[in-house]
């Protein structure tokens, strides 16, 4: 997308006017791509000038990315088999050894394989770590994680303490899982600003955690998104973020777009693009290791409820 501003001058200051010479190198503005400084000191001097203009191009940029498709969704690949995992939590299985979600088709082959081999003790099929027996040996398992600073174990240690109402410890942690990268933590603290849970309430801050976790692929985060700029009537906006998430292959997107179709609010060009790109997103997370597995957990879940029955 092409600014609407003037294209920065690389060489010179925006506000001594000084060239790019050997002993003087530019820095760019914190907010904006439009201008270049020689020094602190300038950039402050050129602030009442600049101000106005820096923040619309700030907002742009951040609109840009904000708008921008990402290659995939924030749950990711399958470290075995490689292929997307699912947007369904209940296709995946967290490992609390080494904080990787496998998916289902990878741990159930693992587990037949282990059987044929008459193997005694079970292990994760990543990282090979005997999995654990107990509720106490999945805790330790994920404090041995935390003390190594993994995100994943220090969002799932926050949604503990969230689960035991000490809000307080839990925003701690999510902090500190969404500044080392965990978009879900991001997600969460969203909606604890929005409520004041843990932290005061502050729907600024709130909003800043959603559209970071939209930006990283979280389709819940951009329909959510969506839904806000619809109560907002800026169904343009609502629109994009629906189709994004679409194509990740949010279903919820998708039945939006449905709607907004039927009221006039979505072309035909861009529904019939966004049901192609779901679809194959969806179909990306399919393979017949994951088809045996979900046959196999039908046949489990058929077996105990004859027993029960019985």
């Amino acid at each position: 997308m092409a600014s609407t501003y003037e294209t920065k001058a690389d060489m010179f200051c925006a506000s001594c006017g000084k060239s790019e010479v050997d002993n003087i190198k530019m820095m760019d503005c914190d907010a904006c791509d439009l201008v270049r400084y020689c020094s602190d000191e300038c950039q402050q001097e050129h602030r009442p000038q600049h101000g106005e203009i820096c923040k619309e191009r700030a907002a742009e940029l951040r609109d840009e990315k904000l708008f921008r498709q990402p290659e995939s969704s924030h749950r990711g690949d399958c470290p075995i088999c490689f292929l997307p995992l699912s947007l369904d939590i209940h296709r995946a299985i967290s490992q609390s050894c080494c904080s990787k979600w496998i998916c289902d088709g990878c741990f159930v082959a693992n587990q037949k394989r282990e059987l044929e081999e008459k193997k005694l003790q079970a292990a994760c099929p990543f990282c090979r770590h005997p999995l654990p027996t107990t509720m106490e040996e999945v805790n330790k398992n994920k404090m041995k994680r935390v003390e190594k600073n993994d995100p994943v174990a220090l969002r799932h240690v926050a949604k503990k303490h969230c689960k035991e109402k000490d809000y307080e410890r839990a925003i701690e942690y999510w902090t500190k899982a969404a500044d080392l990268g965990d978009v879900e933590a991001h997600f969460d603290l969203a909606f604890m600003y929005w409520k004041g849970k843990g932290v005061e309430k502050d729907e600024k801050r709130g909003l800043y955690h959603l559209v970071e976790a939209a930006i990283a692929g979280h389709p819940d985060a951009r329909y959510n998104l969506a839904l806000k700029e619809g109560r907002s009537e800026r169904f343009d906006r609502a629109v994009k973020h629906f189709i994004i998430a679409a194509n990740l292959g949010h279903g919820g997107s998708i039945q939006m777009l449905k709607e907004f179709y039927a009221e006039g609010l979505v072309s035909k060009e861009d529904f019939a693009a966004a049901l192609r790109a779901h679809q194959a997103a969806v179909d990306a997370t399919k393979s017949p290791q994951r088809d045996a597995a979900s046959e196999f957990y039908a046949a489990q879940k058929e077996r105990r409820e004859g027993g029960s029955q019985g």
